[in-house]
């Protein structure tokens, strides 16, 4: 619609070439551009007059959209919600864990329904398996020069600054690892639109021989990884649930051997548990059944000896491993622990050991949002409260819709009033480091040298805290304790 054109409203009318059906509870016309000759769009076709024989009704597969009912039949074969064949890597609840029906508790009440006396023993709970643990995590906040121009392009609004901060952080912190290098493959798990993919491929310039599985279980737009056109990366997309992943079945990894990074930003509450045992049991503790031969061996196969004494004096500045391992690192950026889950969670053994069990695990995973939850600053707090976030933001909104920042039935403003705003945002950043200890107690079974940090300020985002892990037998730096 061109500048001087008269709006809908001023007009009464449609625009020109737009859907005549009135929406009466956006106080607008339809935007939908129509087909010509007609005055509807297909959503709002059933209005037309002449269309009133023919009946719309909701899809069965999905009721966001509708479809007309003489056409079901056909429609049903080619929508997108439709169930399509399962691929070769599809293993369903591969990576769910056990589940054990005694572990599943009755139906419990709201954090906000419990009386003082029931929360303050919770809270006895808490403080005593907490006992012992490091609850400032060191600082870690980094960059990385692949992202300076884009990190100081005046026209970035705050959100995107935001992001860019994060990804640069994320990026400096797997560099600081040594796992930035060829011959590997990167696993983005929740990788939404692709973009911390994309920036590890800048970093990587024109490393040879370097693969992206980008993971995500909906349908993304604006993808980013569409974009790349190197010879020497390849990005590839799948469409899946974590929970049923089996990394082993991807043709890529089965052939060609490559050393395993997983990465992510703000992977959300059980999808980073799902992603730690896709990536520790599923996939390296296979290959180590296997007997995988090294990558010495595999080198040798197809070059001389020169070069394999070139790539050995080498190794340290191409950052190549010195020996195959199925998992070269993880480096994941945690978030949403309220929306971890007892049947996936990887720290069962660390909470039964502690005398804690799924009752407990539900109120803390519930009790970890007043870390960032409802944290609305009231004029009686505001002289001695820290500045907080406001309850409608999301700095991720463009990459997952978490939630985190909305008031819940959960959230400070509802519970009894003992506990003051500051001491509900400690009480929640310590249900938070007791779930990751858990995660960190795991990955140290499994012969990871896990660590958590601050990789971005709290002002950037409330969820700043990096999960970082490298195989035990590595040769590369100790992670930060």
């Amino acid at each position: 619609m061109a500048a001087s054109a008269p709006t809908p409203h001023a007009t009464g009318f449609p625009a020109e070439g737009r859907c005549g059906y009135y929406v009466e509870k956006k106080k607008r016309f339809c935007r939908m551009v129509v087909a010509a000759g007609k005055r509807f769009c297909g959503e709002h076709a059933g209005a037309a007059e002449e269309e009133n024989a023919r009946k719309r009704i909701l899809c069965p597969l999905d009721p966001k959209h509708t479809v007309y009912e003489d056409q079901l039949a056909k429609h049903l074969k080619k929508c997108n919600s439709r169930e399509k064949p399962k691929p070769d890597f599809f293993i369903q609840d591969i990576n769910a864990g056990l589940k054990d029906e005694t572990e599943i508790p009755e139906q419990l009440v709201p954090v906000s329904s419990l009386s003082e006396e029931q929360l303050e023993n919770l809270i006895k709970k808490l403080r005593k398996a907490s006992e012992g643990l490091n609850s400032t995590l060191k600082d870690q906040i980094m960059s990385h020069p692949a992202l300076h121009d884009a990190l100081n392009d005046p026209k970035n609004g705050d959100s995107a600054t935001k992001h860019l901060k994060q990804q640069a952080s994320i990026l400096g912190n797997i560099e600081k690892l040594k796992l930035l290098g060829p011959r590997r493959c990167f696993v983005e798990f929740g990788a939404g639109k692709g973009k911390l993919s994309h920036w590890v491929d800048i970093a990587l310039k024109d490393a040879e021989k370097v693969h992206f599985i980008l993971v995500e279980k909906v349908t993304t737009r604006f993808k980013v990884d569409g974009k790349h056109r190197k010879k020497n990366s390849v990005f590839e997309r799948l469409q899946i649930d974590i929970q049923h992943l089996c990394l082993n079945k991807i043709p890529v990894l089965s052939k060609e051997k490559l050393p395993v990074v997983g990465i992510g930003k703000h992977l959300c509450g059980m999808a980073t548990d799902l992603a730690l045992r896709c990536l520790v049991e599923t996939y390296a503790a296979s290959c180590e059944e296997r007997n995988e031969e090294p990558l010495a061996k595999r080198i040798k196969n197809d070059k001389t000896e020169k070069e394999i004494n070139t790539l050995a004096k080498e190794g340290n500045e191409k950052n190549v491993p010195e020996k195959w391992t199925p998992v070269a690192g993880i480096v994941i950026a945690l978030c949403c622990h309220h929306r971890c889950d007892w049947r996936h969670y990887v720290g069962k053994e660390y909470f039964k050991a502690l005398g804690l069990g799924a009752v407990e695990f539900h109120y803390f995973q519930r009790m970890s949002s007043w870390a960032t939850c409802g944290m609305r600053k009231t004029s009686l707090e505001a002289s001695n409260s820290t500045p907080v976030r406001k309850d409608n933001q999301n700095d991720d909104s463009e990459e997952h819709d978490d939630g985190r920042y909305r008031i819940t039935e959960d959230s400070a403003e509802s519970l009894p009033g003992f506990l003051t705003v500051e001491e509900k945002k400690k009480l929640g950043h310590l249900c938070k480091l007791l779930i990751d200890q858990g995660r960190i107690e795991y990955l140290q079974q499994k012969g990871f040298r896990p660590a958590l940090q601050y990789y971005t300020d709290p002002l950037v985002s409330l969820e700043n805290v990096l999960l970082t892990a490298l195989p035990k037998h590595s040769s590369l730096p100790e992670t930060t304790a």
